[in-house]
């Protein structure tokens, strides 16, 4: 039965491929799938994204979450799905580029298994840090942190989420020993109290504590400065040359799906892109945008892997940790 359905997509991707089938496509639903919880970043940028796909398509485009395993069950999903075009995986960097990793026996492979179709959100995280904290700036933070080995502490989302493996990249180039502290719920609490003494959250979930001077930020992570927040300076200006650890979002496609459909999912996102409230929406949210095609998109991915597997072996980070 396995190899009759195997069979039954490739014939399937094989027609869709004819130039007419290509130009009536879509004509059916299509499914975003998203690895998280509904309310999660990647949940409502993929809403957002599948309401205009919608529109453009003119065919229903819902999204349907499958959540598990910081989002490599969505993953796997589409990994299995018939390679159609109905079936896309809006991803998140931590499923795509950390988790094959991280987990100690993924149940599919990104770069065999799923299609590169398009890049298109970037968001840094902000390193902020308590109010009671005695140090201003980065530089001050991290004299702070070799000063006293040991006894500062960072709150990130959990362990293996991009922010906490961006913090053990930072430790690892500054020289310093910090502690990690992961959460599943209220980050913001204990480092507003002073209990932690500092947290590494992507900008969409922090900046609203930043701007209201709850917590102090000191630096970003992406490699030039954000213009949601352009007084801040970013860690590579600050003493870390090339550091750089940013959550991005795109859309994926099982492998073997046709190229037509790539490319049409791909000049519709840009397109989607370039609508102005859907920019004033990402602004909103504290996002940037590019428009990485699928060669691109697999360059990122292939560099990203090879990047974080150093970080996470060096690290000793387990995903059951």
């Amino acid at each position: 039965m396995p190899r009759n359905r195997s069979l039954l997509a490739a014939l399937v991707a094989l027609l869709i491929a004819s130039p007419a089938a290509a130009q009536s496509y879509p004509d059916k639903p299509v499914r975003f799938i998203v690895g998280f919880t509904a309310g999660s970043a990647t949940d409502i940028t993929a809403r957002l994204f599948a309401a205009k796909f919608a529109e453009v398509w003119k065919v229903p485009v819902t999204v349907e979450n499958v959540p598990g395993a910081g989002g490599s069950v969505g993953g796997d999903r589409v990994a299995k799905s018939a390679p159609d075009g109905t079936t896309f995986y809006w991803g998140a960097n931590g499923a795509l580029t950390i988790n094959p990793t991280l987990q100690a026996n993924p149940t599919y492979d990104v770069v065999r298994d799923l299609t590169p179709v398009v890049r298109l959100l970037i968001v840094p995280s902000i390193l902020a840090v308590s109010n009671d904290l005695p140090a201003k700036s980065f530089q001050e933070m991290i004299a702070l942190a070799k000063a006293e080995p040991g006894k500062l502490s960072y709150a990130s989302p959990g362990v293996g989420t991009p922010q906490h493996i961006a913090g053990e990249l930072l430790k690892s180039l500054a020289g310093v020993n910090i502690t990690h502290v992961p959460y599943r719920g209220a980050v913001f609490t204990d480092v507003i109290g002073g209990r932690v003494s500092m947290t590494l959250q992507n900008m969409g979930a922090i900046l609203p504590v930043v701007k209201d001077g709850r917590l102090r930020g000191v630096a970003v992570t992406s490699l030039k400065r954000s213009p949601v927040i352009p007084e801040l300076p970013t860690v590579a200006e600050s003493g870390l040359p090339n550091f750089e650890a940013i959550s991005w979002f795109g859309l994926m496609a099982p492998a073997g799906t046709p190229a037509p459909i790539v490319a049409k999912a791909h000049q519709t996102a840009v397109a989607v892109i370039a609508m102005p409230d859907v920019r004033e929406k990402l602004v909103q949210l504290g996002f940037d945008t590019t428009q990485d095609g699928p060669d691109a998109m697999g360059q990122v991915i292939k560099a990203d892997i090879a990047k974080w597997a150093k970080v996470i072996k060096e690290a000793n980070i387990k995903a059951a940790d």
